[in-house]
């Protein structure tokens, strides 16, 4: 079981030094991976009354793709979206940002994408919100076909691709799509396309449930469930004998990588999400 941490986005404001600390301290203490969440765009609560989601306008959020290629240049970490919130994007642009990332970093990337919840940044994106599954799904099946061919030429729902390729092509091919899941059309939707998934509940029989359905999802579309990755989120609250109980039910649960999530434990500083990342290290036995 690989073990990764969550990028803190919400915490280190625009800090470009706060980052640069973050890739380099977390690869220092023996992590593999780093996952970023995704925001394009906050809504203003003063203008959409009511407003009741977690991020507004004022939450800062870096480009995930973009901080990915500056990480790829100082560090050696895989480097993982979760999730870039796909059906709101350009696919063939996706394609290709998804494409250089995986260049930069010799292949060690991971794209996992979703439909999100904000209708408001699908508005201003240009996109739209009510037939974002759909559309996902065709951005799927185009995205592997730009990663794998030179020239692709392809008449969907919702893209029109007409002899045209990307260059220079993906490391991988394809890049790994994981999907984020949290309702049984995405289960079903991460066992019939997913290379991996990642579950937004602990241990238990939720997930067992959840699990339950991505697999006989897979099997029905002629896939090896096993073959599927699963990846669960720690979140850090100042226990380290709590984190090394979690990763162990997440491990018997099957999960094949876990990331730590040290967002929302009142650390103040990029110091401080270090530290309790090194403890957690030492918990769970990182070595480098």
């Amino acid at each position: 079981m690989r073990i990764g941490v969550v990028f803190p986005q919400i915490e280190l404001g625009g800090d470009v030094g706060a980052l640069r600390a973050y890739g380099q301290g977390v690869e220092e203490l023996g992590y593999a991976h780093v996952m970023a969440f995704d925001h394009v765009l906050g809504a203003d609560p003063d203008v959409h009354k009511g407003w009741d989601g977690p991020y507004d306008v004022h939450t800062t959020f870096h480009e995930p793709l973009v901080m990915f290629g500056y990480l790829a240049a100082i560090t050696r970490l895989e480097l993982v979206t979760s999730i870039i919130i796909l059906p709101q994007r350009q696919t063939a642009l996706v394609a290709k940002q998804a494409a250089e990332v995986d260049l930069l970093t010799e292949g060690r990337f991971r794209l996992g994408v979703g439909l999100g919840w904000n209708r408001v940044e699908y508005e201003a994106l240009g996109q739209d919100f009510s037939t974002r599954g759909r559309r996902a799904e065709e951005q799927i099946a185009l995205m592997r076909r730009l990663w794998t061919e030179q020239t692709v030429t392809f008449e969907g729902e919702f893209d029109r691709v007409t002899g045209a390729g990307l260059a220079p092509l993906p490391v991988q091919r394809p890049i790994p799509v994981w999907i984020g899941a949290q309702s049984p059309a995405a289960y079903r939707r991460a066992g019939r396309l997913a290379d991996g998934w990642f579950p937004q509940m602990s241990p238990g029989p939720r997930l067992d449930e959840a699990k339950a359905v991505v697999e006989e999802a897979a099997a029905q579309a002629g896939r090896d469930p096993a073959a599927l990755g699963m990846e669960g989120r720690l979140p850090w609250r100042g226990d380290a004998d709590e984190v090394a109980e979690l990763a162990r039910r997440w491990r018997e649960s099957g999960a094949t990588h876990i990331a730590i999530d040290t967002m929302r434990a009142g650390l103040a500083t990029v110091d401080d999400h270090l530290a309790a990342l090194a403890t957690a290290a030492e918990a769970l036995g990182l070595r480098r």
